[in-house]
């Protein structure tokens, strides 16, 4: 009797626990010591800390021409897909989506101000993330990220960062342009400049305050002051999703393969690598998934995750798709699998539901978002090397030379050319891989000839 009532409990057990089963057989969650609640509660987390993404691409990508609605669906679609790919192949609790910096390249520098359309300019996108997927299955991905000295990776990400304040305080009207001094500042008194700077400190504070989604608090706090003020027209919250038709497979591929998108596809491909690497081993220290001898778990499937991203997102209309260091968020709250990531995948998909929401989002709103987020990428100028000149100064002039000329592909390149001419000046030739010597000799070549 006792064996017969043990048999219909485990029976009864099997009946109800199939999902569990499922999920610990897809994401092991007992062996990383996390449960279904903690991995949903993460994935939430990360979601919200990320979320100002589904506004803020939307605009920067429909200066190049793009539909606005098709761009907002390509933004969640792409993120979704992106994010899912990252949980289920990789098991890693890291959400992907459009990389902020990467659409700022796009659209401002490879649209604006180097004339190509948005479909080459997916091109360029298509091409640059077929190299980081082959990169990505051998051992190239590591020379060249060995290759690269540390102090232009750094200013790589301080300089994408400068470039995005530039955008911003443009956008916001804090910086005007000045025919005597180039630029000037602007009427801090009206409601564009003055919402962006509300917005940005707010968002700071929450930020410092350690409040998760503190850029989507702000931005939606100072859309609900401008629609207070009369500026902003209620247009509802939800309804169904535009049509994706105006950016599905719009992407050239063939008319990137340009000699003169050679720079533009390397800038791209240069920005997404570091910026991937150093996101995933940053959320993998923080998650516990280093092995005993050091190594990374899944460090590969989720480069290789993250990299074939890219290219599945140009399909749809997407700048580089790249992994969100706001994905630590998430960690903090406990996410330690992949179920994390099937969670924001979800969101994100549920998000396409939000376009009136995503229509009456202000540009102040947005430049207040640019402004944080430019800042926080400032802070890796900290890690340069400052006593040696050799090393401090093409790292600025990466830095600086990317708002400066308005073009992250011109700050990379003249860091590039800058590091190797002084090394090679100094005595130490030898110190400089030859990867180095040679991106130096291909952005000579473009400045020079292809201007």
């Amino acid at each position: 009797m006792e064996n017969a009532n043990k048999q219909s409990t485990q029976q009864t057990s099997t009946v109800h626990s199939p999902p569990t089963g499922l999920l610990e057989k897809l994401f092991k969650l007992k062996a990383h010591g996390t449960s279904v609640k903690t991995e949903l509660v993460a994935g939430l987390t990360t979601f919200l800390t990320m979320a100002y993404i589904i506004f803020v691409n939307p605009q920067i990508m429909s200066s190049t021409g793009m539909d606005p609605g098709a761009a907002f669906v390509a933004t969640c679609i792409g993120a979704a897909i992106a994010t899912l790919l990252m949980g289920l192949y990789a098991n890693w609790p890291v959400g992907l989506a459009p990389g902020m910096g990467l659409n700022a390249l796009f659209a401002y520098t490879v649209v604006g101000q180097m004339g190509y359309s948005w479909e080459v300019a997916l091109g360029a996108v298509f091409w640059s993330g077929v190299i980081f997927t082959a990169m990505s299955f051998w051992k190239i991905r590591e020379w060249v990220l060995d290759a690269i000295p540390e102090s232009l990776r750094y200013a790589m990400t301080a300089g994408v960062g400068l470039f995005l304040g530039i955008v911003g305080l443009q956008s916001a009207g804090i910086v005007v342009a000045n025919p005597a001094t180039i630029l000037t500042m602007g009427d801090l008194t009206t409601q564009n400049a003055f919402l962006s700077i509300v917005c940005f400190l707010g968002i700071a504070i929450l930020a410092h305050l350690r409040v998760f989604g503190a850029v989507l608090i702000g931005m939606l706090t100072v859309t609900l002051i401008g629609f207070f003020m009369g500026t902003i027209t209620y247009g509802g919250i939800f309804a169904m999703p535009p049509s994706l038709a105006p950016t599905f497979m719009k992407l050239d591929i063939m008319g990137a393969l340009n000699v003169g998108m050679i720079t533009v596809i390397l800038a791209f491909l240069f920005v997404n690598m570091f910026d991937t690497a150093g996101t995933l081993m940053g959320v993998a220290e923080r998650a516990n998934l280093r092995n005993e001898d050091g190594t990374i778990q899944g460090l590969k499937k989720s480069l290789k995750a993250d990299s074939a991203s890219s290219v599945i997102g140009t399909f749809v209309g997407c700048p580089p798709v790249t992994s969100y260091v706001e994905s630590s968020a998430g960690v903090a709250a406990g996410g330690r699998t992949g179920l994390t990531a099937v969670t924001i995948a979800v969101l994100f998909m549920l998000a396409m539901f939000l376009e009136p929401l995503a229509a009456m989002i202000p540009s102040y709103a947005t430049a207040g978002a640019l402004l944080y987020v430019a800042f926080a990428m400032t802070s890796s100028l900290a890690k340069i090397n400052w006593e040696d000149y050799t090393e401090m100064a093409p790292a600025m002039i990466t830095a600086l030379m990317m708002p400066l000329t308005f073009s992250i592909a011109n700050g990379i390149g003249m860091g590039f050319v800058s590091y190797a001419v002084l090394k090679l000046a100094t005595g130490q030739a030898r110190q400089v891989s030859v990867g180095v010597y040679a991106l130096a000799i291909i952005f000579i070549l473009k400045f020079f000839f292809m201007p």
